[in-house]
């Protein structure tokens, strides 16, 4: 099973007042079976533009902290115009366009798409 990694698991690892045990656990097994894992190519872009927002030093955290995931193997989508096409069902089902794309990606590659969002859970 492949588990598409919402950016709000990925910022609960880097910032300490939101840590959250499962998703320090989704972490552990990006580490040690980083094939198991995608995320739509939004993913960073998503994560950086949060960190920059809260953390007070977003681009250590970024390089140190995602970058290396990034790099470790996980399946990276870039945007394409099928998974356009499947997130509009998403947004139908209003979701916003960032959220759609992770679950149409979910979707496309039969696997469960992870998050820390409540409204989007």
């Amino acid at each position: 099973m492949i588990w598409v990694i919402d950016a709000s698991v990925a910022l609960r690892w880097l910032l300490t007042e939101e840590r959250y045990t499962p998703a320090d656990e989704v972490l552990t097994q990006v580490v040690h079976h980083p094939e198991y894992f995608a995320v739509p190519e939004l993913f960073a872009f998503e994560v950086y533009a949060v960190l920059q927002q809260v953390h007070p030093d977003a681009l250590s955290a970024f390089q140190k902290g995602i970058v290396p995931i990034l790099q470790m193997g996980i399946f990276r989508q870039p945007m394409t115009a099928d998974l356009a096409a499947r997130a509009e069902r998403f947004v139908k089902l209003e979701l916003n366009g960032f959220d759609a794309c992770y679950a149409a990606l979910a979707e496309d590659l039969k696997g469960k798409w992870l998050t820390c969002d409540r409204k989007a859970h």
